[in-house]
């Protein structure tokens, strides 16, 4: 599964130098995932209504250039394989030249809304994982 989205980067988030701060990247892997499941025909709010939650168990980030006040980024968030006990998300975030930006992973679990405890990744997700993998 493979999804882009393309954000222009706005004033509040950067620095006094006009760079974007780090964190900001974390955001924009949150927004490609969110836009990437909504465009897969199952945004992450159905999950929760169904019953599971997906919190974010680790994110590993590499900066490789900064993105600046006025750039239009393009987030490439990417799943591999279908999950089990764990969703894996790549992402990849590039300038408007088509410069590398960022590379990152985020990693999410999914538990029981209403136990707390670890479930395999729900049917309806999985299905439509497979179908474009």
């Amino acid at each position: 599964m493979r999804s882009e989205l393309e954000l222009d980067i706005r004033y509040y988030e950067t620095d006094q130098m006009g760079i974007v701060h780090h964190s900001n990247y974390i955001r924009f892997f949150e927004c490609g995932r969110s836009d990437m499941m909504q465009k897969a025909g199952l945004p992450i709010e159905v999950i929760e209504k169904e019953g599971v939650m997906l919190p974010v168990i680790s994110v590993e980030c590499r900066y490789r250039h900064p993105a600046y006040m006025g750039d239009r980024i393009r987030i490439v968030s990417m799943i591999d394989k279908v999950p089990m006990a764990k969703l894996v998300v790549k992402s990849e975030i590039y300038n408007q030249n088509g410069d590398l930006l960022v590379t990152g992973t985020v990693t999410l679990g999914f538990i029981d809304s209403v136990t707390r405890h670890p479930v395999r990744c729900p049917e309806s997700l999985a299905g439509i994982i497979a179908e474009s993998l």
